[in-house]
């Protein structure tokens, strides 16, 4: 059968493109049409659309219904709502096991927002920091954003810090009660005191902002991808508050949790999406008023205004119902 998808085809962009995929499938997949892809910018951007291997296909956050269910799926019915880690493209077919249900009452659109949240939920799975302790998260782009949201959800004392006016006015308008443009290193209430900061933005700055701020064995996760440098840092800068205060700096990779569930571990990836998906049911996390829904013929424009910074909005979702 012939579907859309969205492809990068050279460097800086994107096209909707038509491809084939078989329609038999294996034992353990089901397939079916997507409804919405979520835009996930600093993969997006950084690692593929500005990369240098063309062509490639983004998108890692779709939901889609369920079309054709393989022999060996018992449990999965055609006409079932499913999130996978698809593509941005107007049909999914993967292994069911790395599909989860839709929650009963949760709108499709909102979704993929669980992929996203996923990123920095295994620090909240791996972190030594608990409720109420202070988290500061630094970088407001989607990541963060949700970032904040969902440790605040969880009783976490949560200050969050972005330099750009419109992010912090989006993580206000969501109900972050502490939203700041800088971190206040000589705040008395701060400095010193942070148990946990999430690093979302991927800047040294910010990194060293942390550690100068957490306190003795306080942590800092790294989630923020280091694509680019981004300022002129010594090394030396790092290791003085790191060695005389104690900083536990290390890498807040998502990866770091396996996809399913196994003996002996807590916590995986994909238990994370489906607890990701009961805090949006729960309007725990709202993301309504924050995205924009997008048809993916303008898939180049989206992209453009993303790597410009002329967004509108914070969140961008593509639409595939009429593809």
């Amino acid at each position: 059968m012939r579907y859309q998808s969205i492809c990068f085809t050279a460097p800086e962009q994107a096209e909707l493109i038509e491809s084939k995929i078989a329609t038999s499938l294996n034992p353990d997949e089901v397939a079916g049409s997507t409804l919405y892809t979520l835009v996930s910018p600093g993969t997006e951007l950084a690692g593929i659309y500005g990369g240098s291997h063309f062509p490639a296909q983004p998108g890692y956050a779709a939901v889609f219904r369920v079309e054709s269910v393989g022999q060996a799926i018992g449990d999965i019915r055609e006409g079932e709502l499913r999130f996978c880690m698809g593509k941005h493209q107007s049909y999914q077919r993967v292994r069911a096991a790395d599909t989860i249900p839709v929650p009963d009452g949760l709108a499709p659109q909102l979704v993929p927002f669980c992929r996203l949240m996923g990123v920095t939920m295994t620090t909240l799975q791996t972190t030594l920091a608990r409720p109420p302790a202070q988290v500061l998260v630094t970088g407001l782009g989607p990541v963060g954003h949700l970032c904040a949201q969902v440790f605040a959800a969880y009783g976490y004392d949560v200050l969050a810090v972005d330099p750009v006016s419109d992010r912090r006015q989006w993580a206000i308008q969501a109900g972050l009660p502490r939203v700041l443009e800088s971190v206040p290193h000589d705040d008395p209430s701060i400095a010193r005191r942070i148990d946990l900061h999430i690093e979302c933005s991927g800047h040294e700055g910010a990194a060293l902002d942390g550690c100068k701020v957490v306190k003795k064995k306080g942590e800092i996760a790294l989630v923020g991808a280091p694509w680019t440098q981004k300022a002129n840092i010594q090394a030396h800068d790092f290791l003085r508050e790191i060695f005389f205060n104690y900083v536990i700096l290390r890498s807040g990779w998502e990866w770091e949790l396996p996809h399913h569930s196994l003996d002996f571990r807590q916590g995986s990836i994909f238990t994370n999406f489906s607890e990701a998906l009961r805090l949006l049911l729960a309007s725990k996390v709202v993301v309504e008023g924050l995205y924009q829904q997008c048809d993916p013929s303008s898939c180049q424009s989206v992209y453009q205004d993303l790597l410009h910074r002329r967004a509108n909005s914070l969140f961008q979702i593509f639409s595939w119902q009429s593809s």
